[in-house]
Formats: structure tokens, sequence, C-alpha cells
């Protein structure tokens, strides 16, 4: 039986509970409305043949009659026309010692009256319900007084149970009918509910929706991936753990959580201006203070829906947060060694060139400019790396200067370093310099590349506890300082640029720095923490 009901769907569960308990309040109504109006009908035969009895008990006629050597000749028509016209079943008029002058039984006048007379005779009169020779009936027993106030007879008037349950069944068939009407209408009402019910929970269980749940929850906080859920006015209803750490938001309690407005949650603007949206939305970025997300928007659509049925549509939409920071972050250091490979490759080709000169001016016998060549080459290339070798510590730094100097000097742009005469290892993250630095020399380089006599200027030092940058061109700048690090922001004509900028103020922001921009330079301030590395260290490859 238990695994029977366990199948029924939530819907099928909740009509035939509230089913049962509409048939059984209608039951208990009807019982309860039986059982006052039999006490009301039996009250009310018990008065009327107590009031009967009463009359007769007082009657100088019966008084008379029971006088006389017959009494029961004159008290039985008597008797008969009073029950009928004051609607009785029965009215026995008894002496004392229980023999019947009258009965509507002629065969029972003579004989014994069964029931009880003692309290009549004491002079009192009573009511009770009893069996007698016509079944049971509600009777009443008055004493008749002589006149010398002795009880010289007694007077019983009834009516018969079969008769009361006859006036109690009219009544009653009223209340069957209305407790009918009224299961009915609680049924209807039930099965409307349950049919409401059967559409919201696709028919399913409770113990299916619990195993659901379950299962959804563990899904929801064990998946990598942020997930936002919000309702059909954007409201959030939902987010995972790695949303909230994404984007800064509280996790959520064991409770039952309600739906937060989106205006009421500190969201990154980037990722609030997606969320507020309606359609879906496929593999967007956006960069916020601390990570680089990849979106992705469904529009959740009811089954009923789908197929055109009522309370269908749109419910809501369900986002996907994926964190590309790190991958953005190997992106850039990928970038910087391709850079240094290039520079690289192209020098070993530039060199190649060189030395076939050399040597052929050693062919043609002219050792010394072939020597002149050879010197004057090596220190131009030599210097640069000796400057660097000599004041930078840091070795991504260093590594990224001599990559963007030779792509540089590959696209014939002159590209000036301005160093301390030591720049001592700092405590920023090798990640996020690459990420500062490199793209905005790139950025640098590309808007020189564009000018009569291109020029990248780059200055690097520590002041106090912070470390400066500032990365110049001889272009004129960007013409919007202010939107300039929005993502998707660019000057550049081709497609896929406007995120390196934009990540270049995330890093800064998350280091706690400051970034600002001054006509063509972008001028970038790190809080630090000297981590000096020695020379001997720094220069071991060499």
């Amino acid at each position: 039986m238990k695994a029977w009901i366990g199948g029924w769907s939530i819907a099928t569960k909740l009509f035939a509970l509230q089913l049962v308990m509409i048939v059984s309040l209608a039951a208990m109504a009807v019982i309860w409305i039986w059982a006052d109006a039999r006490a009301d009908v039996e009250r009310d035969a018990a008065a009327k043949s107590l009031a009967v009895a009463e009359t007769l008990a007082a009657d100088p006629y019966v008084a008379t009659s029971l006088g006389t050597s017959q009494p029961s000749a004159r008290l039985q028509p008597y008797a008969l026309d009073v029950m009928d016209e004051a609607g009785v079943d029965f009215i026995t008029i008894m002496a004392p010692d229980r023999i019947r002058y009258t009965h509507p039984d002629p065969e029972q006048i003579g004989q014994e009256f069964l029931g009880n007379i003692d309290r009549a005779l004491e002079g009192e009169a009573f009511t009770e319900t009893f069996t007698g020779t016509l079944g049971p009936s509600v009777r009443a027993v008055v004493p008749v007084f002589g006149d010398d106030g002795d009880v010289i007879a007694l007077v019983a008037a009834g009516v018969t149970v079969s008769n009361t349950e006859v006036a109690l069944g009219a009544r009653i068939a009223t209340v069957i009918v209305a407790a009918l009407a009224m299961i009915a209408i609680g049924a209807l009402i039930a099965w409307l509910l349950s049919r409401y019910l059967r559409r919201v929970t696709w028919g399913r269980g409770a113990e299916e929706m619990s195993r659901m749940f379950s299962y959804y929850e563990g899904v929801l906080h064990s998946i990598g991936e942020g997930l936002v859920l919000q309702d059909r006015s954007n409201a959030v209803v939902l987010y995972n753990d790695r949303a909230a750490e994404l984007l800064g938001l509280p996790r959520r309690g064991g409770g039952r959580d309600m739906a937060v407005p989106l205006a009421a949650l500190d969201l990154p603007p980037a990722v609030a201006e997606v969320l507020g949206r309606t359609g879906a939305v496929v593999d967007e970025i956006a960069i916020t203070p601390t990570h680089v997300l990849v979106i992705d928007r469904d529009v959740i659509v009811s089954r009923e829906g789908r197929g055109g049925g009522r309370g269908g549509g749109r419910i809501g939409t369900v986002t996907t947060l994926r964190d590309h920071t790190q991958l953005q972050e190997l992106t850039g250091e990928l970038a910087t060694m391709t850079t240094l490979s290039d520079a690289l490759r192209s020098q070993a080709h530039e060199f190649a060139n060189r030395l076939h000169t050399i040597i052929a001016l050693i062919e043609l016998d002219r050792a010394a400019d072939a020597a002149e060549l050879a010197s004057s080459e090596l220190a131009l290339s030599q210097a640069l790396a000796d400057r660097l070798l000599s004041a930078v510590e840091e070795p991504v730094l260093l590594a990224l200067l001599l990559g963007k100097a030779a792509q540089a000097s590959e696209r014939g742009i002159a590209f000036e370093i301005d160093l301390p005469d030591r720049l001592e290892a700092t405590s920023v993250p090798a990640r996020d310099l690459i990420t500062i630095v490199g793209n905005l020399i790139d950025n640098a380089l590309d808007a020189a590349a564009a000018t009569a006599a291109p020029r990248v200027e780059v200055s690097v030092r520590t002041e106090g506890d912070e470390l400066r940058v500032a990365v110049g061109d001889s272009g004129t700048g960007p013409d919007a300082a202010d939107r300039v690090f929005e993502l998707g922001v660019t000057t550049k004509q081709a497609a896929g640029h406007g995120i390196g900028l934009a990540l270049v103020r995330q890093a800064v922001t998350r280091l706690g720095g400051r970034i600002r921009v001054v006509g063509s330079t972008f001028e970038v301030t790190l809080p630090i923490a000297r981590t000096a590395v020695p020379v001997a260290e720094a220069g071991t490859d060499e």
C-alpha cells in the first residue's frame, strides 16, 4: 500500500488527501447535526407528550370517569379522539396498579402497563424513552390526583421512535444534500488545485522531487563554473558558491532564499549590464576588478510554453560564469614569450645577413672594414642588454623589456628605456607585471607605428614603497582618456581589440594601484614590498 501510494504525484496525493478530509468533515458534520436533530425531535416529542398527559390528568372528565364502574367504556373513546387531535401515538390511562383503562390496541386494555411509574406514584410527572407494546417510544407519565390529594390514576402519552425518525428524516435529508453539495464543491476546488500543482510540478511525486532537489543542490555547488538563476523580472533567485566567489556576493544561507532585485546586489557594472538584459548571451567577456569572466546566458521557457499551453512562456534565465583570468594571464605570458622568440628569430636572420657581409668583406681583402662592421653591430646590440642586466633585478621585467626592445627594433621603432642605476626585485606578481607593462608597450608600439617618427619611451623606477611605470609614444594619445580602459573601447581598426587596457586596469585595481593617462603617456603606480635578488643570481644566465 505504501509503495503504491509512493508512486503518486504530489497533485494526486493532495487531491486524495483533500477529498478524504472533505468527506470526513462532511460525515462528521452530518453525524453531529443528526445527533443534534434527533435530540431536538425527542425533546419536542417529550414536551408534546407531557403537555397532552398533563392536560388529560387535569381534565375533570377523566377524574369523573375513573369513579364509575366501567372507566374504560368512557375513557377509551375519549383517549382515541385526543390521540387523533393531539397527534400522539398512544394515550394510556391506568390504575395505580398498572392496569390499563385505555390503549390504542383494545386487546391491551386490562393488561399491565409496561414502563416506569414509580416517580408518578410519588406525585411527580416525568418523561422517558422506553420500549413498550408499540415498540420504542418517547413517553410522559403524569399522576391524576383525587379530591383528597391521593394519586388515583396515571396518564401516559407518547410518540413512537419510528415516528420521531420520520420527522428526523426530513431534517436529515436536507443536511445530507447540503453535505453532498459541500463535498462536490470541495472536490472541484481540490481537483482544480491538484491540476495546477500537476502542471507546475510536471506530475512528479514528492520523493522524486526530493531526490531531484538533492541532486540539483549537489550539482549546483560542485560545478566549477558560476551559476546565476533569475526570474521573469530579472531578480536573482539563486546562485552557487562559485558565482558568489566570482562576483563578490555573500554565500547563500541554508534556509529558503528570496528573489533579490538586481539593483540590490553589489555587482560589477559589466556583469550587472549583462544580467539586466532579457535575451540570451553567448561567450560575452566581462572584466571585473578581480576576474575576467566569459558569460553565457540562456532563456528558460516552460514546457507548456513551447506547446502554446496556458501558463507557459519565459520563466527566467540561467547564466553561467567562466573564469578566464588565468587563461588571459597565460595568454599574456605566451605573447611575451612569442615576442622574444620572434625577436630572436628575426635577429638570427639579421645576424646571418651581417655575417655573410663580413665574410664577403674578408674575401675582398677588406679585413679592417669587416672588423669595424662586426664591432659596431656588437656594440649596438649589446649596449641595451648590458644596461638592462646591470640595472634590473626583476627577471620577468628584464625579459619583457628585452623582448619588446627587439620587437620595436624589428618594426623600426625607436625604443628608449629610462631606468635607475638599480631596480630591485619587487613583490608584484609576475603575471600582473606582464599584463600591465606588456599591454601598455604593445599599445604604444601600435600607436607609434602610425606616426612619421615612431618612438616609444618606457620609464620604470621605484619611489618609496611604490613602483612607477610610464609608457609613452610619439602618437597623440587616446581621444577619450576616461573611457579607454573600458572593455571593447579601442582606437584600432582591427576586430578583437579593446581588452588589453581593460586587463591593465583590472590588474592595477587588484594590486591596489593607480593608473592615469597624460596625453599619450600611461602612468601606473603600484604598491610594492622589495624582495631584493643578488645581482650575481640575476645575471647567471648571461
